[in-house]
């Protein structure tokens, strides 16, 4: 007889696990069962079983079929990578950093469990969230007419803004807090645009709704081993050879010495906190955008250090702020600058010989 329990969506089959209590480190967050941590060790730490710490990971990929024991070999970062894209591309689950514990001994990730319509599961009635929280993580705000829900009430009015052309609607209620009404998308199905430009003319567009972001480096190949260098799924934009770009000798001379020094570039992912960027590529990398340290002076990115670019949080206040006009317009794009100090008040970004502007739709 067929094995029903093959059919289980990933929101079923990782409750039963959770519930089987049978991988140590997998556990529910709370009573409600509305959160839940999932370990999350890193292979490379001295300490990593992988018979324990990828029990879960290397489980996924037996249940999907894609590791049979005796036959595959054993590859805890892939069942890792996998398992974690299952997660990101879920509507049925949203990362909870805030949670998290990444840095202890014994690390993990915090997950929040969603409902049918992508809103936090609640014991009881309907979630009523601070606007610095869950509503911060809609990244790009653009007012549009909506129905009002029947379900709000007449006299709830419903304020809406879509994301990618997804709504969702906030009903007002005169106070601090709203009650939210997200579609069915979480933070990390939004887009990143990159636009790569030589001496301020563009050269390279792209936009990924991968949930690994996107690599910007040198060369056609892979950038290699997974674990070390970042996801492998990631969308990447390489920089052209100068020599087929309409370049001055002397430009072209000077990025012909600087590429190969940002061989394996750096990466950019949308986060449901934020947008992150981590450099990996020998060559320097300075970078101005609205957490930026220095505005007159240059703001360099440490090798691989995580560093982020924009807070959700700090940006759909200034969003708010500016829809009531007690603020300007937020800045939602970053500047990347490669091999060249930036900002530089003695010289414009379009005279630089690499940069790229990166911005969340």
């Amino acid at each position: 007889m067929e094995d029903r329990s093959r059919h289980m969506r990933l929101r079923e089959w990782l409750i039963a696990q959770i519930d089987s209590a049978k991988y140590a480190g997998l556990s529910w967050e709370n009573e409600e069962k509305t959160m839940f941590r999932i370990p999350w060790k890193h292979a490379a730490k001295q300490d990593y079983r992988q018979n324990q710490d990828a029990a879960l990971f290397k489980a996924w990929a037996m249940y999907k079929g894609k590791f049979q024991e005796g036959r595959d070999k054993a590859d805890p970062s892939t069942w890792k990578t996998r398992l974690r894209c299952a997660l990101n591309k879920s509507t049925d689950f949203q990362e909870v950093p805030e949670r998290s514990q990444l840095d202890i001994s014994e690390p993990y990730k915090v997950y929040r469990v969603l409902d049918d319509t992508g809103r936090a599961a609640e014991p009881a009635g309907n979630p009523v969230i601070s606007l610095d929280s869950d509503c911060s993580k809609a990244l790009r705000e653009t007012p549009l007419p909506m129905q009002q829900d029947s379900s709000l009430g007449d006299s709830n009015k419903a304020v809406g803004w879509s994301v990618n052309g997804r709504a969702y609607a906030c009903p007002s209620t005169g106070t601090n807090s709203i009650a939210l009404y997200p579609s069915q998308v979480p933070i990390t199905d939004c887009r990143l645009e990159v636009r790569l430009f030589y001496h301020g003319n563009l050269v390279q567009n792209l936009v990924t709704t991968s949930p690994d972001g996107c690599f910007i480096l040198q060369g056609c190949a892979p950038v290699g081993n997974e674990r070390i260098y970042g996801p492998c799924e990631a969308k990447k934009v390489f920089f052209p050879r100068p020599d087929i770009v309409h370049l001055a000798p002397g430009i072209s001379e000077a990025m012909t010495r600087l590429l190969p020094h940002l061989e394996k570039g750096v990466l950019v992912w949308v986060a449901p906190d934020g947008v992150f960027i981590k450099r990996f590529c020998q060559g320097r990398v300075y970078w101005d955008g609205p957490l930026a340290e220095h505005r007159q002076k240059p703001n360099k990115l440490e090798r691989e250090r995580t560093c982020k670019l924009l807070d959700m949080t700090i940006f759909m206040q200034e969003l708010q702020n500016h829809r009531q006009g007690t603020g300007p317009e937020p800045q939602y794009t970053v500047d990347l600058c490669f091999g060249e100090e930036f900002p530089d008040p003695s010289q414009p970004k379009t005279k630089k010989l690499i940069t790229a502007q990166v911005s969340v739709q």
